[in-house]
């Protein structure tokens, strides 16, 4: 656990419990470090005492508005230890400021998101090994999948999604027991973590053979996706991206076969330390973002859902915003994976 006080003018202080050794060891950036003995608010509140923000106003990023957390984040201790030391401050929330701020990532920050991305890619080709063993269980495949994200170097602890069987439906859930058989499909999400970064693939694999249909629905997926990305630029709203989605599914999709009346839906969020704005993964995402704009040099992962029937299929890739477009960061195939 980490406080930071950023004042107007002046060194950042961040705010740690065994400052001393974490201190020079792990990070150059901040100078101003402070031991807090697990009493963040306290020591965070002496020093915005110190800057004189008694009479100011002070912003609390965590407050309330996170991208998975609308009702905050900040401990209620913390709060009120900051609060009672400055009785006469006007305190507010600045989650959408650091949001803001995190968006736009640095090539510095793209290239660990880049060695994230890359960790990810080796556990898809784990998966893919492991899953073509006949008599395999669930839990080995997603097993070897892990086990190459942390023998290369990623963090714990890392999200993922998993679920494996012949028409699955969601990938939030958990590997099983069960043997995989012939026919199966994988839908999982994976991402690593390097330094906090974390980037994030979506790619489904079939266990030996594979339906036709979700072959087919993958090369429907890649035809709306590659325009998809080409429309996704610095200042396009995140509304415009979810109308476009929806348009390109319906412009794309067969008018006959298996994949008559076929759509799509947008979903992606914010790649970065944690899951950065806009989140669009609900009906409820334009309510929220509408209005937010992609910036140039913005990380994302890109997975809209294309589907026909009853049967949803998702693919994304970790994409970074340029003036040409949303450029793909993986190099794997957009094809669905016959393990």
């Amino acid at each position: 656990s980490i406080g930071v006080v950023f004042p107007l003018l002046g060194d950042v202080t961040v705010v740690a419990t065994s400052a001393i050794r974490w201190g020079s060891a792990v990070q150059e950036w901040v100078t101003d470090v402070r031991e807090a003995d697990r009493f963040y608010g306290k020591v965070m509140a002496e020093r915005l005492v110190e800057l004189g923000a008694n009479s100011k106003r002070v912003g609390i990023a965590g407050l309330s508005g996170g991208t998975r957390t609308p009702e905050g984040t900040i401990w209620h201790g913390h709060y009120t230890a900051i609060a009672e030391a400055l009785p006469d401050a006007e305190i507010v929330n600045a989650t959408d400021i650091l949001q803001e701020v995190r968006t736009v990532k640095s090539q510095e920050e793209i290239d660990v998101l880049q060695e994230s991305l890359d960790i990810v890619e080796a556990a898809y080709d784990a998966e893919i090994a492991a899953a073509a063993r006949p008599g395999a269980r669930d839990y080995e495949v997603w097993a070897a999948a892990m086990n190459a994200i942390f023998s290369r170097g990623s963090e714990l602890s890392v999200h993922f999604n998993w679920i494996a069987n012949q028409t699955p439906h969601r990938t939030m859930t958990r590997p099983q027991q069960r043997v995989l058989v012939d026919g199966d499909i994988i839908l999982n999400e994976l991402e690593a973590s390097i330094m906090g970064y974390r980037a994030q693939q979506v790619r489904p694999v079939a266990v030996r053979t594979c339906p036709q249909l979700y072959v087919d629905m993958l090369s429907y997926h890649r035809e709306v996706y590659e325009r998809l990305l080409e429309f996704m630029k610095p200042g396009v709203t995140l509304a415009d991206v979810v109308y476009k989605t929806r348009d390109l599914g319906k412009e794309q999709a067969p008018k006959s076969g298996l994949l008559a009346g076929a759509g799509a839906r947008m979903v992606c969020h914010g790649r970065g330390l944690g899951d950065d704005v806009p989140l669009a993964t609900n009906n409820e995402a334009v309510e929220r973002y509408g209005t937010w704009q992609f910036p140039e040099n913005g990380v994302f992962i890109i997975k809209p859902n294309v589907f026909v029937d009853r049967v949803n299929l998702g693919w994304g890739d970790s994409c970074r915003i340029t003036t040409n477009g949303a450029i793909r960061m993986g190099n794997g195939e957009h094809a669905m994976i016959i393990a």
